[in-house]
């Protein structure tokens, strides 16, 4: 007699039909060109910091494959596209040593010591980036990192500028169009809304992100951002200003959605996607973070199982058989 084993497997159970290797290669296309965009804005020292993001992040993977006796993983580009998110968030001017930390935060804390592709509760870039920006806040200050390049837009990083000169000022500083259009300082690939936009536009219609976290993340933005900028529009900037600025759009298409640490059902999709990004605004306009996308975003991965049990109550009466 055979015997048949019960696989059971960590979420998401949803498949498209795509290799995970397809799938990888297509959210990396996708980000291509916001990231083109942040090395045409910031120079080599961008492609410098992608390119060693990237290979550092599959590197740490292959060495967990090794110490663990497993077969090498890395073809399957998981990893890349860790350290391609990750590098998407770095400014250009990150020195090496950090870059080799945080990927390897991101690769075997985040991912590899749960288990390896699929088994992560939490986005493993985000992972990376928090150690990161608790352990050395001043390189994540975006003014100061980038204080040697001459552009023609305010050389200011908008959330900064929000936090220690208000709505009022900012806003004479800013234009949504111009920061749709990347003319803002901030991480490599998360300045260009357009192109963030574009990406996610493309991963929707390909099904490897569900239309549900994206849409209801910026919901959440533009309700709750309003709400405070209703009660005090001298105070808190306006919704298409926080949607714009930071690291949200990319939190909205590629950071949020990331399928092992978000939910699978429709209903849970729609609150993760909502409250966490009700919890950025909070953070940024109540805590002492400019920014507050990372964090939230890692709280709401803790909260998924959770949320995920969530159902809707099924319609009718049990039927009486005789």
């Amino acid at each position: 007699m055979m015997n048949k084993k019960l696989t059971v497997s960590h979420a998401p159970f949803w498949h498209d039909g795509d290799s995970l290797f397809q799938m990888n290669i297509n959210i990396m296309i996708a980000a291509l060109p916001a990231i083109i965009f942040g090395i045409l804005q910031f120079g080599g020292r961008a492609v410098g910091v992608i390119a060693l993001s990237v290979a550092s992040a599959m590197l740490w993977e292959l060495i967990a494959n090794l110490v663990s006796k497993k077969k090498p993983t890395i073809a399957d580009m998981d990893s890349a596209l860790i350290g391609l998110i990750f590098a998407m968030m770095l400014p250009a001017t990150s020195p090496w040593w950090m870059i080799i930390i945080g990927t390897l935060i991101a690769v075997i804390i985040g991912k590899m010591i749960f288990g390896g592709t699929g088994a992560n509760p939490f986005n493993p870039a985000l992972v990376g980036m928090s150690f990161l920006m608790l352990s050395w806040p001043v390189l994540f200050d975006f003014d100061a990192a980038y204080v040697s390049y001459d552009v023609d837009f305010t050389a200011l990083a908008p959330l900064a500028a929000l936090k220690f000169m208000g709505a009022s000022e900012v806003g004479y500083l800013f234009t949504s169009s111009d920061l749709f259009m990347g003319n803002q300082f901030g991480g490599i690939g998360s300045t260009f809304g357009l192109g963030i936009v574009l990406g996610g536009i493309y991963l929707v219609a390909r099904g490897y992100v569900r239309w549900e976290i994206p849409v209801s993340f910026i919901a959440g933005i533009l309700i709750c951002a309003w709400a405070f900028h209703t009660a005090d529009a001298d105070k808190y900037a306006g919704p298409l200003f926080h949607l714009l600025s930071g690291y949200t759009l990319l939190g909205a298409f590629f950071l949020a959605p990331e399928n092992s640490s978000s939910p699978v059902n429709t209903i849970p999709m729609l609150l993760y996607g909502f409250f966490a990004a009700a919890m950025i605004i909070l953070i940024r306009n109540v805590g002492v973070y400019n920014d507050g996308t990372v964090l939230a975003i890692l709280l709401f991965n803790l909260a998924s199982p959770l949320i995920d049990t969530i159902r809707p109550k099924a319609m009718g009466k049990r039927g009486i058989h005789a």
